[in-house]
């Protein structure tokens, strides 16, 4: 069954409620996000990998004042991938306590769950570089 507008916008609330529950601290609530076999994958920006949601959480709270005070997603595209699964790429921000702001792209495969739509995998793909590395034609001549 192709992914409806209620799906659509079920995942969009999904992705969304990340940054809601990391910045206020509610931990307790990452069953609402992820599945509990989530794999959330920090490799590209060079960390191990979390697998659980109680690994994801004792990170967060062995981070402490470290996490980013905000997190923000926009640009969300989502992919319908048949039988309750979709994909997703969106922009994420994340603001520091130094006044920094970081950019990543959010890659998550979301399963379609009993109780909603849930993130079984996150990759985390830091964005370092204008136009995805690629040189300008002036660099490139």
């Amino acid at each position: 069954m192709a992914l409806g507008p209620h799906d659509r916008l079920a995942i969009h609330e999904t992705i969304s409620l990340h940054g809601h529950l990391f910045d206020e601290g509610e931990l307790g609530r990452l069953g609402e996000l992820f599945t509990e076999d989530v794999v959330y994958d920090l490799s590209p920006i060079g960390q191990a990998a979390m697998h659980g949601i109680e690994e994801i959480r004792a990170a967060a709270l062995e981070l402490g004042p470290d996490n980013p005070l905000a997190h923000h997603v926009t640009n969300v595209v989502i992919t319908d991938e048949g039988e309750g699964t979709a994909t997703t790429r969106c922009k994420a921000l994340a603001l520091t306590a130094e006044g920094t702001t970081r950019s990543a792209t959010y890659i998550d495969t979301l399963d379609r769950t009993e109780t909603g739509w849930r993130i079984r995998k996150r990759v985390v793909v830091p964005r370092r570089s204008p136009l995805g590395g690629k040189r300008s034609a002036a660099e490139s001549a």
